[in-house]
């Protein structure tokens, strides 16, 4: 089932969602998700004139200006009605006697139409950014849960999240933590997963089955989005601290596995953060991609996968098709050319890119000379879309 089948539209209008403004937004949602702004709208904003190169607006900028006059001079006002109401005050009190100061203080306690239930101060305490810290919300050190698995569960699990982007990237310690810290959940059939405007602490990988996402349109349900085997759904409330954006039902029944908010905010978040860092630096070294800006090299760093190959591995080989461009981050490798040498790499150093820019089978072998190697891998699909601009520079190289 198409995800525009169910909206009340024209059908010229669902081939232009889908031929035209689903690749936009999938992309846009992609860089959200790996950035995760603090501000989304506003990282939106900027997304979409950098895409178009469209400069900042000098009449948004001359508006906003104008408006933020206008708030200060709002400000001053109001701070010398305040001021004359405090003199006021102040010089009222002063001819009250000390039997009528006692009296007021014993009228000091907030009235009841003014005091807010428990379970409002909960749910103000639960709105409450999960990274805004300070004395008021001291940061608490982290402790992971431990649900015991057996190792073929551990397998499994494993298996599910290499599909999804947002834990393929992690370290093997920060997985370990993962594996251990997600719980089994097992939904049949029609079991209501989510529900539409709760709260949530916790989102869902998918290892079994199909789950259908669902909103109420014009007063009836209407499915938006069906979420299959290696899906994440539930986490665009863990990552902007917002209710539930719709309901999510088990189509049939389903496996899926259960992370909470905590683990995912320390392990998943602060992995994909560490990570770009690390890689924008090293690849400001990569002679390559000198040239390109910082925003085209931060999505590069998203794009990326690490990969540990031992001694005498052979990393691509001559004739196989091609799928993949490399960068070297650690170690020593070569490349063989019909039972020849004719390249050595190191770090720094790239490899692969010919066999996906012209399409062809890998010219020459590529094979770990050192102890180890650490090679970062790129799919043909991200390569074509980032680095495609660079085609020239990179074809001026023959030996693959």
């Amino acid at each position: 089932m198409s995800v525009v089948d169910g909206l009340p539209f024209a059908e010229d209008k669902k081939t232009y969602i889908v031929d035209v403004l689903d690749p936009i937004l999938e992309e846009m949602v992609s860089d959200v998700l790996t950035t995760l702004p603090q501000v989304p709208i506003d990282f939106m904003i900027k997304w979409l004139r950098r895409r178009t190169g469209l400069p900042a607006s000098d009449n948004m900028k001359d508006t906003l200006r104008a408006k933020n006059r206008a708030l200060k001079e709002e400000l001053d006002r109001a701070h010398g009605v305040m001021s004359e109401v405090v003199s006021t005050l102040k010089e009222e009190n002063k001819k009250e006697d000390s039997d009528e100061d006692q009296d007021d203080d014993d009228c000091d306690e907030i009235p009841e139409s003014f005091k807010k239930s428990e379970e409002s101060l909960g749910r103000a305490r639960q709105s409450v950014s999960a990274e805004a810290y300070g004395q008021w919300n001291q940061k608490k050190a982290f402790e992971p849960p431990n649900y015991p698995k057996t190792d073929a569960q551990k397998a499994r699990l494993g298996a599910t999240l290499q599909k999804s982007f947002m834990f393929a990237a992690l370290e093997q310690k920060d997985m370990e933590i993962i594996l251990c810290a997600m719980k089994e959940c097992i939904f049949s059939a029609g079991t209501k997963v989510i529900t539409e405007g709760e709260n949530g602490d916790y989102l869902f990988v998918i290892e079994k089955g199909n789950l259908e996402c669902k909103k109420k349109i014009n007063g009836e349900d209407k499915v938006v989005k069906v979420v299959n085997e290696g899906d994440v759904f539930g986490e665009l409330a863990l990552l902007y601290n917002c209710p539930r954006a719709a309901d999510v039902v088990a189509k049939e029944d389903c496996v899926c596995w259960q992370l909470d908010r905590d683990t995912f905010n320390n392990i998943v978040k602060d992995a994909s953060v560490k990570q770009r860092e690390k890689y924008d630096s090293f690849l400001k070294s990569v002679t390559i991609l000198a040239s390109i800006g910082d925003y085209e090299r931060s999505q590069i760093s998203d794009a990326l996968k690490a990969e540990t190959f031992g001694k005498g591995a052979v990393v691509v080989k001559q004739d196989e098709p091609g799928d993949k461009f490399y960068i070297i981050e650690d170690g020593s490798l070569y490349a063989q050319k019909n039972g020849d040498k004719v390249m050595d790499y190191k770090a720094g150093d790239y490899f692969g890119e010919l066999a996906l820019l012209k399409n062809q089978p890998r010219a020459a072998s590529v094979i770990v000379a050192s102890d180890s190697a650490k090679v970062l891998s790129m799919s043909r699909q991200a390569f074509i879309k980032m680095l495609g601009p660079l085609q020239s520079l990179l074809a001026d190289r023959s030996y693959k």
